[in-house]
């Protein structure tokens, strides 16, 4: 079974959009939206590579923007499409992120990359969808990258689950450094801040915020889930305030890489 089919078969049996909107899954969506907006102007033209169900762009066009999207998977596209309302400014079509080339150079001012770096499991596929982003992202715009994290899962997974007893998952995981060697079977390729670095840097981009998207909210999910309005917004105040902490941030499920292009 190809990517595309393993893909395929994990989002038409995951509720990607439900995802966003429980509690626990808001905190993700809000902090990005956060730092969105602290780039947003009037008039500036959006793309989402990767947009899944369409959670960012819907509520980007429905803000005023014009906003284009590429998702790869048919069954997403299927979903966003049902959920596009009157009056927004928006187009969605099915595409691959390592090739753009409907769109082009230096055309967007904010390009969201927030899914595909977590299914490209070889350098050479994540430096062509880096490179693709950079391509049709104006000089001087900013560029979104989501990333999962290798540490928040073994915690969470491999310990807190117990998933390293078994064999398999103990040939996934380096028994020295415990980085998660990536393998398409297993839907995600999980990062730590250093592979994000190595990345990024042949790319002429300036670094604005390295942020954890989540933190520590996916290590206490259902505790999350339960607070009142009133506490839970102590907790997103407090979340905010340090989720660009560099002694924290490795523990995030997500990161969020927020760079300028030169």
């Amino acid at each position: 079974m190809d990517t595309l089919q393993l893909l395929t078969k994990f989002y038409e049996n995951y509720d990607e959009e439900g995802r966003l909107l429980s509690r626990h899954g808001s905190v993700e969506f809000l902090t990005t939206m956060r730092y969105i907006e602290k780039y947003l102007k009037p008039g500036m033209r959006i793309l989402e590579i990767g947009a899944a169900t369409g959670r960012y762009s819907h509520t980007l066009a429905r803000m005023g923007y014009a906003v284009d999207a590429v998702e790869l998977v048919q069954h997403n596209v299927d979903i966003f499409k049902s959920l596009t309302q009157e009056g927004e400014n928006i187009t969605i079509r099915q595409g691959d992120a390592r090739d753009l080339s409907a769109f082009g150079d230096e055309t967007y001012d904010i390009v969201l990359l927030l899914g595909p770096m977590y299914h490209l499991f070889t350098q050479e596929d994540q430096h062509m969808a880096l490179s693709e982003a950079l391509r049709v992202t104006k000089t001087g715009g900013i560029l979104f990258t989501a990333y999962c994290g290798n540490d928040s899962t073994m915690v969470c997974f491999c310990f807190g689950k117990e998933m390293l007893r078994d064999e398999h998952y103990q040939r996934l995981v380096d028994p020295v450094t415990f980085k998660a060697i990536a393998d398409p079977a297993e839907t995600f390729v999980l990062y730590r801040k250093e592979d994000v670095e190595a990345l990024m840097a042949e790319y002429a981009v300036t670094r604005l915020h390295f942020v954890g998207a989540d933190m520590f909210t996916n290590y206490m999910r259902e505790v999350v889930d339960a607070w009142d309005d009133a506490f839970f917004d102590v907790y997103l105040r407090y979340h905010f305030a340090t989720c660009e902490r560099a002694d924290l941030v490795g523990a995030s499920h997500h990161f969020l890489d927020i760079c300028r292009k030169d």
